[in-house]
Order: structure tokens, then sequence, then C-alpha cells
């Protein structure tokens, strides 16, 4: 057996552990997601490094929501410098200066997504949405939950959110061996199949008694008037429009 073909099979175990441990808890939030939709709120998604990656796979994309927010941090996405990304990611104090920028209110919900959840950003951005009466959700791996935190508090992500969704991500993230190391990452591939789970059982929810707000294909006929209008509804409120 091939080496991607091992991949395959462990991303697979991946999103099936995540499919059967995580059932009920997608219950709790998505019921959450359409209270947002239904009292026309914001769905706010945050991560640092790859994980911003999830945040911008649901924002304005075709099949997606139109009211999630992204929270895009220069500074905290690899394009700006890698490792830089890294090193501010442990800094404290930083979440508070981003989260003033977009000012969540008690009617919205916050994703923060962080596999390890032991770094000081992610740790503070949840618990800045918390204390700020966002409901809150955190999406990372129980298998980092006996690793050190970073932050001062000792706190690791999963503590300070109202509900944390397990990605079942190894503890290193990839899964395959090449030699005496691992490639193939799974991470992105889990926390944007938790998030898209959740979004879209809360919209169905949501559909039962308000029209959810949803982006069809601009490449499709009639798919960018439709659109256009979503995004003059949304524009003064979300930053990235």
């Amino acid at each position: 057996m091939s080496k991607s073909e091992l991949y395959y099979d462990a991303l697979i175990d991946t999103l099936s552990a995540i499919n059967s441990t995580q059932r009920e808890k997608f219950s709790v939030v998505a019921e959450k997601v359409a209270e947002t939709i239904k009292a026309d709120g914001i769905i706010y998604v945050f991560g640092c490094g790859h994980s911003h990656l999830i945040a911008g796979d649901a924002f304005y994309r075709a099949g997606g929501l139109a009211n999630v927010c992204a929270m895009f941090d220069t500074d905290l996405m690899l394009h700006n410098g890698a490792a830089k990304s890294s090193a501010f990611e442990r800094m404290e104090g930083l979440a508070e200066h981003i989260y003033r920028r977009y000012s969540p209110t008690e009617k919205d919900c916050l994703f923060v997504i962080s596999s390890s959840g032991v770094n000081s950003v992610p740790v503070e951005m949840v618990s800045l949405g918390k204390s700020h009466g966002v409901f809150t959700v955190a999406i990372c791996s129980s298998s980092y939950f006996d690793k050190p935190s970073r932050h001062s508090s000792g706190k690791l992500l999963y503590q300070c959110a109202d509900v944390f969704l397990d990605n079942c991500v190894p503890c290193g993230d990839a899964v395959t061996d090449i030699g005496d190391v691992k490639m193939g990452a799974v991470s992105t591939a889990a926390s944007a199949l938790v998030l898209n789970s959740v979004l879209i059982d809360g919209a169905e929810i949501a559909s039962k008694d308000t029209e959810v707000p949803i982006y069809k294909s601009g490449n499709v006929a009639g798919g960018s008037e439709f659109n256009k209008k979503l995004i003059d509804r949304y524009m003064p409120r979300i930053r990235h429009l």
C-alpha cells in the first residue's frame, strides 16, 4: 500500500471519529448557530497560522452562510512571515487588539480554531468572547489536553470556551511515516468538517422559522445577482466584504 493510501485511510479514520463522537455536541452548537441566524447576528471565526484557513473556508463561500465573518489578522497569517506568525500566536495581549476590531455582540457567536489549543492568542480570543457574553466554541484536539499551556493562566483553549468540539486530530497533526518523521496533516480537513457540520445543521434548524442567508456560486446563472443582495446587506457589518 502506498503512503498516499495510508494517508487517505488515516484521514478517513479521523473524520469517522469526529462523526461518531461529536454528534451530541454538534446538536448543541447548531442550536446556537440557528439562534444567531434568527437574531440576524454574525458568526465570527478565528484561527492563527494554518487554522485561519478554516475561517477563510467558511467566509464568502458558495454554499456558505453569508453572515459569517472571518477574523483575519495579517501578523497571524502565513503570507506575512510564517515563522513570525508562530511567534506572535504565543504572545499574550495581542488577542484583545484583534477582538476590538470586530467587537462581537451578545447576539453573535465566535468559533476559535486551534488543534493544539496551547497558545496564548486563541486562549485569550475565546476568553474575551465569553467575557463579553458571546457564545464561544473551541475547535481543538483532545490529544493535546495533557500538554502544558503557553498562557500564563495555565489554561488550554478547550477550558475557556462554552463548548469545545474535538477535531480528533492526533498530536503532531501529520499521520504518515516518511523515514523518521511524518507527513500528511489532517487538521485542515478535520476542522473544516467540524465547522461546516454545525453551520449546516444550524442553518437547517433556522430555515424552519426564517430565510437563511446562503451564497450561491457566482459561476452559475443568476448567482452573482443573488449574492449582490447579500453582500449589500452584510457589507456594513462584515469588514472583509
